[in-house]
């Protein structure tokens, strides 16, 4: 056997250890995309915050972007993770404390979604860049494979157990995310990089822009974004799965994600 398929995520470690941070992490996410979108629903009433609900996410990643861009570059990727996940964990503690005292309004979820945004932007620039750090060349087709496998099981399964356990009450799904984050945080906390980083150019507009430059002068890659873009944005129509479930179809969470197709992006 070649040496690419002798590789396996059970027996390299660092592979393991950021496969259980990824399928925590976004296990975690897509519970409180159903808990949340709920809960603000039948707070409100109304849909329009079930929008604003994603654009408050969508904001800071997009002008976050950038710079953890170059966070990636200049910083060690696992503590940048690791960091991201910690914030993370933040945010749903704010809904766990908002909704025991009785203080969650549609405020509040909007700031939680707003500091998920931001660690989201550099949670997912660091994931993407660290698995090259920690993987052989040889091995990394394989092992993005098994870890893009793992993410999209954790993106369909995550509704549909956020759905189920949100029977029990939001306080029990957020504090199950605030868990499965930190658990992610930990696994990143024992993944070396273990290499020097490489000269770094100092930050300038040029530099910032590096990448624009780069997409300009490949249209193939142009492309591929702007399809996944339009996708995404299409797809932001599940964030209204609340409104067809409670007053068109008459039923809970349970039976909105039980009939609600998969999400593409890692946005709610």
């Amino acid at each position: 056997m070649s040496a690419p398929e002798q590789f396996s995520v059970l027996r390299h470690r660092p592979v393991l250890l950021l496969w259980i941070s990824r399928v925590a992490s976004m296990v975690a996410f897509q519970m409180l995309g159903v808990a949340v979108g709920w809960q603000l629903y039948a707070l409100t009433s109304n849909p329009l915050d079930l929008g604003l609900m994603g654009l408050f996410q969508f904001v800071p990643a997009a002008l976050l972007s950038l710079v953890a861009g170059h966070a990636a570059d200049r910083f060690d990727r696992a503590l940048l993770l690791r960091l991201a996940q910690i914030v993370e964990a933040v945010a749903a503690l704010m809904l766990v404390i908002a909704t025991v005292t009785g203080l969650a309004t549609r405020e509040w979820i909007f700031g939680a979604a707003f500091i998920l945004g931001s660690a989201r932007a550099f949670e997912g620039t660091a994931f993407q860049t660290v698995l090259p750090v920690i993987v052989a060349q040889k091995h990394l087709t394989r092992a993005i494979a098994a870890l893009a496998s793992a993410q999209q099981t954790a993106t369909i399964g995550g509704p549909a157990l956020g759905g189920l356990l949100y029977l029990v009450g939001p306080t029990f799904v957020y504090s199950l995310c605030c868990a499965l984050f930190l658990i992610g945080s930990v696994c990143n906390s024992f993944i070396s990089t273990g290499r020097v980083a490489s000269k770094r150019e100092p930050l300038t507009t040029r530099t910032l822009f590096a990448g624009f430059g780069y997409i300009r002068r490949n249209p193939i890659i142009l492309g591929a974004i702007s399809l996944d873009l339009f996708a995404v944005l299409l797809g932001g129509a599940l964030a209204l799965l609340p409104v067809f479930a409670r007053d068109v179809y008459g039923t809970g969470p349970w039976g909105m994600v039980c009939c609600a197709p998969p999400q593409r992006s890692g946005r709610w």
